[in-house]
Order: C-alpha cells, then structure tokens, then sequence
C-alpha cells in the first residue's frame, strides 16, 4: 500500500514553491499524513543538539531535514521538467496521475 499526502507519493520529485527554499526541487523521502506535511532530500535543514550516547559517541550538531507543508509543493513532470498541477485519469482500468499541461502520464 502506498502512503499518500495528496497526490504526492514517496520517492517523488516536487519542487517547492512557496517559502525559503521556493524554487528548489528534490525527492520526498518520508510522508506525514497525519499532519499533511512530507520531507524532501536535502531542503528545509535544521540543526538539531545530539547528546553522546552508544550509537553516536561523539555528539554535537547534526543538520537534519524537517517536513514541509504539502501545499507548499508542486509535482515536477518528467516531460515538462517544472512544477506542474496533477489530474487524474483511468487507463487500462487503472486510475494514474497526469500532468494539466502536457497530459504526461507520472505514474509507471
């Protein structure tokens, strides 16, 4: 079963488009469904304070992605290369994602 926040899934590329990283694009790597928000490779970074322990002897700051609100995102389109709102059809009774602009199928 895939996890969804809206029509954005794992492993997706979206591009942000609102905030302090509008512009920049990167691959969701955990959804929270619960709260809408998902986190993206690389984007909204936060130092966080370790205290020493078994697995990290050494401590100190580590710099660490936080989630991001879901409708500060767009999902980028292979075909198109940009931020782009989604539509839905059903093809060979299957329901997939489909770009507004160029009709490009998303999903595989």
């Amino acid at each position: 079963m895939f996890q969804r926040v809206g029509s954005i899934k794992k492993n997706d590329l979206v591009q942000v488009i609102s905030g302090e990283e509008k512009g920049k694009t990167g691959k969701v790597l955990r959804l929270v469904p619960e709260k809408n928000q998902l986190v993206i490779e690389k984007l909204n970074l936060a130092k966080k304070h370790t205290k020493p322990s078994q697995k990290n002897r050494q401590g100190g700051i580590v710099k660490m992605e936080m989630p991001i609100s879901a409708s500060n995102v767009l999902l980028v389109c292979p075909k198109c290369n940009k931020g782009v709102r989604i539509g839905k059809k059903i093809v060979k009774e299957k329901k997939v994602r489909v770009c507004k602009k160029c009709n490009a199928v998303l999903d595989k």
